[in-house]
């Protein structure tokens, strides 16, 4: 299997609007980023995590198959709002083919009420936008158990995001936790031993942030976590590729958009 980094962004992208690059070279195409997503990919099965500002961009550029399922870590518009791209997999699917969703009950709902047509049946609009998503929720038990979708494995499991909960995943040897601030002991042991973690550390230097850890949060993390390689993501306009890139402890890398990462499965 193997992971591929559709956007590291945070919430603005980078550039952000106004073409504000902030403390990034404009220069290095590694500091362009689209809103977070990632793929999960086996030969036969495709996991979307989060569909944010870029999704179609994001998608046609790593020419991807029509997943099998779409993962929303949590309801926050960076993550959620370029869903409406998901509607054209209708056209490939068929009429009566849904696409299943999923993510924590309070997720769903919130997608829900904001995006109702992409879900209702009977609704006003049903003749010339029919549904086409189908929901899935991760309930309490649900959560730190292994599921499998196609033939990829994955445990899900709740994260601190400061003001809300968000849904991390590990794939096997690989984690991926987006909008973290903090992780309980439950997490921590669900995604100690990975080889490969995928994380947020937005709050760059700054330990006091709300709803974002910092560098240094994640690397005392990983000293339980022992992952052999940390890439960090959610990179904001502050943290250019290559400063970081010098900044970083071993083991530790900057995220980029199209970033491919082998997922070991034995």
């Amino acid at each position: 299997m193997k992971a591929v980094i559709l956007g590291c962004g945070n919430s603005s992208g980078v550039p952000a609007i106004g073409n504000y690059w902030g403390a990034c070279n404009p220069d290095n195409p590694k500091n362009l980023r689209g809103r977070s997503s990632l793929a999960v990919m086996s030969d036969s099965t495709t996991i979307i995590i989060d569909t944010g500002a870029e999704f179609r961009e994001q998608f046609n550029r790593e020419n991807l198959p029509i997943p099998d399922a779409v993962f929303y870590t949590h309801e926050h518009g960076d993550h959620c709002h370029g869903i409406d791209d998901l509607r054209s997999f209708r056209f490939h699917l068929g009429e009566d083919q849904m696409l299943d969703i999923y993510g924590s009950a309070s997720t769903i709902k919130d997608i829900k009420k904001r995006f109702p047509y992409l879900f209702n049946k009977g609704g006003k609009g049903e003749k010339f936008y029919p549904p086409m998503l189908k929901s899935n929720i991760f309930a309490g038990d649900d959560f730190g158990k292994p599921h499998r979708i196609g033939d990829i494995d994955f445990i899900p499991f709740e994260i601190d995001h400061g003001i809300g909960t968000c849904t991390g995943f590990r794939f096997s040897d690989m984690a991926y936790c987006v909008d973290l601030k903090s992780l309980d002991d439950k997490a921590i042991e669900i995604i100690k031993g990975v080889r490969n973690w995928i994380v947020d550390a937005a709050a760059y230097k700054n330990r006091n942030n709300f709803v974002h850890a910092s560098i240094d949060d994640i690397i005392n993390y990983n000293k339980i976590i022992r992952a052999q390689n940390v890439y960090i993501t959610s990179l904001t306009t502050q943290m250019d590729y290559d400063i970081l890139t010098a900044e970083l402890p071993e083991g530790f890398y900057p995220a980029y958009d199209g970033l491919k990462i082998e997922i070991n499965t034995q």
